[in-house]
């Protein structure tokens, strides 16, 4: 999938020369400078790919030496980094797909991995988003992506306009087409306004959102690999229809009052594919521009700062300041610019170098972004606290000499003091622990959990071991020494873990994990005459304290793999998460 258009539109409130808008939670306030906001999300569009200079890949060029030239594909968007804007690389999270990306980008949290099981075309949970908390959100593209904002909002808040999904088909010649249905729906919709009035007075209302997503791109890169001249022209495609939307935005409202930004859910591989951590799969176009942006930050001698990696060095922006982002943290962009509070939960911090503010707004900002993010830990920790039996807090937010009302009210003084330097870092450090928070929430029973698929695993392995000394050393004539008392054991541990499940409400897997090792190890202690002559047959080779050190050795080594194995699939769970 190609480009996202994101346009919205707040208004402007007055007060002592600054414009303010109050967040209706408890959280702070705002400051906010404009009125209208425009998204360009790029699906499937690479940093790189968008920003490198190629001979011209346009159908009819010809083999002239200046069509064979390299230019950049997208000169209007460059030209947003070099004078209007600011710009960098959003820093996607696997799994690179659209769905999770999206979800990133406009939710502002990283997808649960529960979703992959629904393709990632359904609302396994409901969520916030930017365009839940607009006035109306009107949205064009792909039937894959646009439904699942529309699911669970307000009703009635984001309308869709769809093609087919017959549409979707990767192996089509031209995916460009894809984009120019986007483009033109979004020309005839705002042709419509003119016309009618009752929709130009909604259009004009503080707080609308356009939503387009354009397919191309990602269909290009699918079916001809992104350095094909398929996937290189539907990049000058969008470029073209993005000034094209632009100009017709800017007519529109004609109020100086419009900020832009143009980005990316996710890359594409040079072999046509995404999903996984590659970096030509996380790193995406993040470039923002208008009405309540900074203007480029450019180095009068030398190499700017940010581009320090060197993945910029043939982009021709050496010396403008490249700033780099998270993923979620362009949704807290996008609602701090269109005057939105922040999803619910989302998880970005707000990207200060972006912002056309003063220090004093920047902070009041962040301060709210953090109490946002604080207000979640929360919430969360309350949840944990009402249902765990012997609840352990998180130590850096439990520590009393800097508990997060300390730490809330030094921030506020020393804002009050003018030192925002300081109290800008303390909300970066106040955002980084309360996501620490937030994950140490997510993995609290990771221990108790990974014990009970270790001891499954371990005992699945011990079943399958005795059965086999049973069937084809012993030939089954061992007879199993299964006993009340044993039963009385087993079933009275298999009761306690339910217990503990039912009292703090755990999720049903919690009770898969705990029945097989307990069925496992059951099946192993009424077989232990098995264990005992088999073993005696099987080790009767060992005849010193070297041969049975050897296997204890062995038995270790296998024991240390398999639980590397459950760490290793326990950290892949995690970073999807």
């Amino acid at each position: 999938m190609a480009c996202d258009l994101f346009v919205s539109n707040h208004i402007q409130l007055q007060h002592s020369g600054l414009c303010y808008l109050l967040v209706q939670h408890h959280y702070g306030i705002l400051v906010k400078e404009i009125s209208t906001e425009y998204h360009i999300l790029g699906d499937g569009l690479r940093a790189d790919k968008a920003f490198q200079s190629f001979p011209d890949p346009s159908p009819n060029a010809s083999n002239s030496s200046e069509s064979l030239k390299p230019r950049p594909l997208a000169p209007f968007i460059r030209s947003r980094v070099l004078e209007h804007g600011t710009f960098g690389v959003s820093h996607t999270r696997v799994p690179t797909e659209s769905r999770p990306g999206h979800v990133a980008l406009i939710a502002g949290l990283y997808e649960d991995v529960s979703s992959v099981t629904t393709g990632w075309k359904l609302n396994p949970v409901n969520f916030d988003s930017v365009f839940n908390r607009s006035r109306h959100t009107w949205s064009w593209g792909s039937p894959d992506i646009l439904p699942m904002f529309k699911e669970g909002a307000t009703p009635g808040r984001v309308d869709v306009d769809m093609y087919g999904h017959e549409f979707e088909d990767f192996s089509i010649a031209d995916a460009t087409a894809l984009d120019v249905w986007v483009f033109d729906h979004v020309k005839e919709f705002f042709a419509e306004a003119w016309r009618n009035k009752t929709l130009e007075q909604e259009l004009r209302k503080d707080q609308n959102v356009f939503f387009l997503h354009l397919l191309g791109v990602d269909t290009a890169g699918h079916s001809y690999r992104p350095y094909s001249k398929e996937y290189l022209h539907n990049i000058q495609v969008v470029d073209k229809g993005v000034q094209e939307i632009t100009e017709l935005i800017e007519e529109f409202y004609n109020d100086d009052q419009t900020a832009f930004i143009f980005t990316a859910d996710h890359g594409m591989s040079d072999w046509g594919s995404h999903g996984d951590g590659h970096p030509d799969n996380t790193r995406t176009p993040l470039v923002a521009w208008g009405a309540g942006v900074a203007k480029p930050v450019a180095s009068k001698s030398g190499r700017a700062g940010g581009h320090e990696d060197g993945f910029s060095h043939d982009w021709g922006f050496d010396q403008i300041q490249r700033n780099d982002v998270a993923q979620a943290d362009v949704a807290t962009l996008m609602a701090y610019l269109t005057g939105l509070e922040y999803p619910v939960n989302s998880v970005g911090e707000l990207p200060l170098d972006f912002l056309a503010a003063g220090p004093g707004e920047k902070v009041d900002a962040l301060l709210t972004n953090a109490e946002e993010i604080l207000e979640m830990y929360r919430v969360k920790e309350a949840h944990k606290m009402s249902t765990e039996l012997r609840y352990k807090p998180y130590h850096a937010l439990a520590e009393s000499a800097h508990s997060p009302a300390d730490r809330l009210n030094s921030i506020r003084a020393l804002a009050a003091s003018g030192n925002h330097t300081e109290a800008v870092k303390e909300c970066k450090e106040l955002i980084q622990i309360s996501i620490d928070g937030l994950r140490y929430l997510q993995t609290y029973d990771w221990l108790f959990l990974r014990t009970l698929v270790t001891l499954g695993y371990l005992g699945w392995m011990g079943y399958a071991l005795t059965t086999a000394i049973d069937q084809h050393i012993l030939h089954g004539t061992v007879e199993t020494s299964r006993t009340t008392p044993s039963i009385i054991a087993f079933s009275s541990i298999l009761v306690a873990l339910f217990s503990i499940f039912v009292v703090q409400r755990s999720s049903w897997t919690y009770y898969g994990y705990a029945i097989f090792p307990v069925i496992f190890w059951e099946e192993i202690w009424v077989k232990r005459d098995v264990i005992r002559k088999g073993g005696a047959i099987l080790f009767a080779h060992l005849k010193t304290s070297n041969d049975y050190l050897l296997l204890g050795v062995k038995a270790l080594a296998s024991l240390a793999l398999l639980e590397g194995l459950v760490s290793r699939v326990s950290l892949v769970v995690h970073e999807i998460c």
